[in-house]
C-alpha cells in the first residue's frame, strides 16, 4: 500500500532539522553507474525521521540531473519524494493546472497529486536558482531544513 502524507505532514518533514556530516560533500560526490552518475546519503532528522538525498547526473547531457530529498516512512522500505530539483532536460506538465514548461524546475510533494494517484512529487515550478547539480543540491539543502557544516566545496560531477 502506498504511503500518503498531507500537505501539513510534508511541511513538517521539510522543516525538520537535518544535521549533515562534515564530509557530506565528499560522501555525495557522484560515481559512475552505467549511463549516469549517482550517489545517495542517508540522514537522520532530529525527530528521528530517516531522510535520503539522492543525486543523479546524466553522463552525456549535463542539463539532465536531479537532486532529490526523500523520506523513508516508518515500517516501510519505500521512499517518499518530498522535493526533486531537476535540470532542463525535458518538458514538464502539471496535470491539474494544465501548464507546461521546459526549464530548470523543482518538483514538490503535494496532497492533491497523491489523491489523483500520481507520483507524490508530480507538481513542479520553474526555478532560476540553479543551473547545475551542485547549485541544485545547495538549493535543496537551504530549502529543506539541513544544518550544513563548513563546506568542502568539492564539485559533485567532474567531466573527463
Amino acid at each position: 500500500m502506498a504511503v500518503r502524507y498531507t500537505d501539513d505532514d510534508i511541511e513538517q518533514l521539510l522543516k525538520e532539522r537535518k544535521p549533515l556530516p562534515d564530509d557530506h560533500r565528499q560522501r555525495l560526490k557522484v560515481r559512475d553507474k552505467n549511463r549516469q552518475m549517482e550517489r545517495q546519503l542517508d540522514v537522520i532528522g532530529e525527530d528521528g525521521n530517516e531522510f535520503c538525498i539522492i543525486l543523479r547526473q546524466n553522463k552525456r547531457n549535463i542539463l539532465d540531473f536531479s537532486a532529490v530529498l526523500a523520506v523513508r516512512p516508518p515500517r516501510s522500505n519505500q521512499l517518499f519524494r518530498l522535493r526533486r530539483y531537476n535540470g532542463k532536460h525535458s518538458q514538464h506538465r502539471n496535470t491539474i493546472e494544465g501548464d507546461r514548461f521546459y526549464d530548470f524546475h523543482i518538483h514538490m510533494a503535494t496532497e492533491r497529486y497523491q489523491e489523483l494517484g500520481a507520483h507524490e512529487e508530480t507538481y513542479a515550478e520553474c526555478s532560476s536558482r540553479f543551473a547545475n547539480i551542485d547549485q541544485a543540491l545547495d538549493c535543496l539543502l537551504k530549502d529543506c531544513g539541513f544544518d550544513v557544516p563548513p563546506d568542502q566545496q568539492l564539485p559533485l560531477f567532474e567531466e573527463g
